[in-house]
């Protein structure tokens, strides 16, 4: 097995390129395998050289980053993909969530969140800067506003729960931040993952977006990963 992370960089701007593998290069475990300066470019250097991770743009030259995710998920069966974007969006938020997304941060983003972020997708974790984070909230909550949209066949506390696994929430965060017992968010989630017949995160995640429970976004306390993992 290997000791390093191989990762490919797609970005456009080749003075933030330069600075994104300048300061990874300084990480041991993480090793830069590729770059590139278009979502094309990305998704061939991506086949050649089989990365964990991509970190790539939502908006390039030559296509849609969005696109690129599903590229890159045909021609790398199993790659993490960390989106790196200056769009803080209903649209792209939620567009890339549903693209499958193991990530997603800002480019204001400090250099200890970017390494947190892509140590927590490389968990298989999946990571949101705190605005991003704020927004998605903020949108379950006004699904949750009578009138809303709201999941089938689960309950209010359910849907709480729910929505904290989706933000990639660990079960003593998801506990403290509803104000109940770990083993009560224990229990909800085993029901969720019965009732709507989800086996992972990753599915729970785009449920959620497909069902509207993570959009209409509006700012809202952010939510913060323990590390716990748990």
């Amino acid at each position: 097995m290997s000791l390093f992370a191989r990762i490919v960089l797609i970005e456009d701007h080749a003075i933030l390129r330069d600075g994104l593998r300048a300061l990874l290069e300084l990480e041991p475990d993480l090793r830069i395998v590729g770059e590139a300066n278009s979502a094309a470019e990305g998704v061939q250097i991506a086949q050649q050289t089989q990365p964990t991770l991509v970190i790539t743009d939502l908006a390039m030259p030559g296509g849609s980053g969005l696109h690129t995710i599903d590229d890159l998920r045909a021609a790398c069966p199993g790659v993490r993909v960390l989106v790196l974007t200056a769009y803080c969006t209903d649209e792209y938020i939620r567009a890339a969530l549903g693209a499958g997304a193991d990530g997603y941060v800002l480019k204001d983003a400090s250099r200890g969140e970017l390494l947190q972020a892509i140590r927590a997708v490389l968990g298989g974790q999946k990571y949101f800067s705190e605005p991003v984070s704020a927004r998605l909230v903020s949108g379950y909550l006004r699904r949750n506003e009578p009138g809303g949209e709201t999941a089938p066949n689960i309950t209010g506390r359910e849907r709480e729960v729910l929505t904290r696994i989706a933000l990639g929430d660990s079960n003593k965060r998801a506990a403290l931040a509803l104000r109940v017992s770990i083993k009560t968010v224990e229990k909800h989630r085993a029901n969720l993952m019965r009732k709507l017949e989800l086996h992972n995160t990753a599915a729970v995640t785009l449920f959620a977006v497909r069902n509207g429970l993570l959009s209409d976004l509006q700012l809202a306390p952010p939510l913060l990963d323990d590390g716990t993992g748990r």
